[in-house]
């Protein structure tokens, strides 16, 4: 384990509804699953918040030192229009509107889908499993399923028994469903009369002969059901009982719970140790959605081509909005929020910049081990991004006052802090310097810094004139050198 690491790790686990302390099942290895895209159209900010919640999980484990093993799924099959069995897939129904061949939307929204995570920031996973690629393995489950007693074949298809389950293992713990009140709430079943109570679902569907995306199984041509991808990819790559599975809040139900009772009515027990939701972002109280017309491209944001947008923010900026917000908390976009966040990260970014320039002093006017302290306890309580932002906020109050000689620190709570800051601000929370957000000028404090070091020597040699010279072309283009018993600092003009 790594010597950064600063006391245990607690995160909220869905399933028992409280917050527990990560014990990882074969130490120093962990095993996360989270649930990836549906690739079957451009990705919107709200599911940008979620996969960021799962970035930063990442990592957090990684950099206390655990070795993650981080599998995120590509859905490119089997998730159906109407998300309980019913419509047509939702990759095919693309395909047909755009006149592709399926495999051709997949490609095309998958890349898109690169490319959205590229732009954030968001580290890619171990491993990328998709639900085609894995059909072998779904059959296989499925007939482990049958075998069990809890899944039955009708016409084609195979529908798992939530009611014979639920007689004889917990059903709707993790989503805190009851079986009563889910058939209570239940809408009339005409048109599929194939289930025998309005509760079960596929587990694998017959294809009927229009059908695009259909495969040979021992019950006929057809597809696994949405469900299934997730138990059978997550236990291959991670094991029968792995650490973390991670999602959106919208999928605790049916998505996860039905996962959970596959892979029990499969393999005898449940797969998953801590659940972990992120909560969803919305817009003026609305959850955001394509469906609503308040779902934002990547591509509407950065430019502001959106009716809802007054301007266009960075990545940076809207990973910096998002992690402003615990991850199990509602998110409201507003145009007023995003504008506080841009200010927010550029003075972080412009206190990140001076940090290399720093001279040090002959005390030490702040403790800075106990800021580190604080940073590491932020992110162990439940991933607290927000806490941990406020923290490094206080850094930068110190970076700033000893850049105007108002602090001294010695080298080594300087080095600290340097380490620090590039730890919590580039590793943890990942944000990217950006032209306009400081990454422009921490190029030009190293070309600048070169010019210093060029006066200095020639003033060293009493070579005067030419450390004037230096001084005053840089003055012409904007950059005023201040010279101390410090050293030499600079600043635009």
């Amino acid at each position: 384990m790594s010597t950064a690491k600063k006391g245990p790790f607690f995160l909220t686990n869905t399933l028992t509804r409280r917050k527990e302390e990560f014990v990882p099942l074969r130490p120093p290895h962990v095993g996360l699953y989270v649930c990836g895209p549906t690739v079957y159209s451009d990705v919107h900010l709200g599911n940008v918040r979620s996969f960021l919640t799962f970035d930063v999980l990442y990592r957090w484990l990684t950099f206390v030192g655990y070795k993650v093993r981080y599998v995120r799924n590509i859905t490119d099959v089997g998730h159906l229009t109407g998300d309980v069995d019913e419509g047509e897939d939702k990759i095919a129904r693309r395909a047909r509107l755009e006149q592709l061949e399926p495999m051709e939307i997949v490609q095309k929204y998958t890349n898109g889908f690169h490319d959205v995570m590229r732009l954030f920031n968001i580290l890619p996973p171990s491993i990328e499993p998709t639900a085609t690629g894995h059909l072998i393995e779904q059959i296989a489950m499925v007939q482990r399923i049958l075998a069990s007693g809890f899944g039955y074949e009708a016409n084609g298809s195979v529908y798992f028994d939530v009611p014979g389950f639920a007689t004889k293992h917990p059903y709707g713990e993790l989503s805190g469903r009851k079986i009563d009140e889910l058939l209570a709430n239940t809408r009339d079943t005409e048109g599929m009369e194939e289930k025998r109570s309005p509760l079960d679902f596929a587990i694998w569907k017959k294809a009927d002969p229009s059908h695009l995306m259909k495969w040979p199984s021992p019950w006929g041509e057809g597809f696994p059901g949405w469900h299934l991808e997730c138990s059978a990819m997550s236990t291959k790559y991670l094991g029968g009982t792995f650490d973390i599975h991670g999602g959106g809040m919208d999928l605790k139900f049916p998505h996860h719970e039905c996962e959970v009772a596959q892979s029990v009515a499969a393999d005898g027990h449940a797969p998953v140790r801590y659940w972990m939701h992120g909560n969803m972002l919305t817009v003026n109280g609305r959850k955001m959605a394509k469906s609503e017309g308040n779902g934002f491209t990547p591509e509407e944001l950065l430019t502001g081509d959106h009716k809802l947008l007054e301007k266009g923010y960075s990545a940076m900026t809207v990973r910096f909005f998002m992690l402003q917000c615990h991850y199990a908390s509602t998110l409201d976009f507003s145009n007023a929020a995003m504008q506080a966040s841009e200010k927010g990260l550029e003075r972080l970014e412009k206190a990140m910049a001076l940090l290399p320039g720093l001279k040090p002093g002959d005390a030490d006017g702040a403790d800075i081990e106990a800021l580190e302290h604080r940073c590491h306890a932020a992110m162990n309580d439940d991933l607290n991004t927000p806490v941990l932002i406020a923290e490094l906020f206080e850094a930068v109050r110190l970076i700033n006052s000893v850049n105007d000689s108002k602090l001294k620190l010695t080298a080594g709570a300087l080095e600290r802090l340097r380490s620090l800051m590039q730890a919590m601000v580039r590793d943890v929370l990942g944000f990217r310097a950006e032209a306009g957000a400081g990454g422009d000028d921490r190029m030009l404090d190293a070309l600048v810094q070169e010019f210093i070091h060029l006066r200095a020597e020639a003033k060293a040699r009493k070579d005067f004139a030419t450390g004037d010279a230096i001084r005053d072309r840089l003055g012409a283009i904007g950059i005023a050198l201040k010279d101390s018993k410090e050293g030499t600092t600079w600043e635009r003009t």
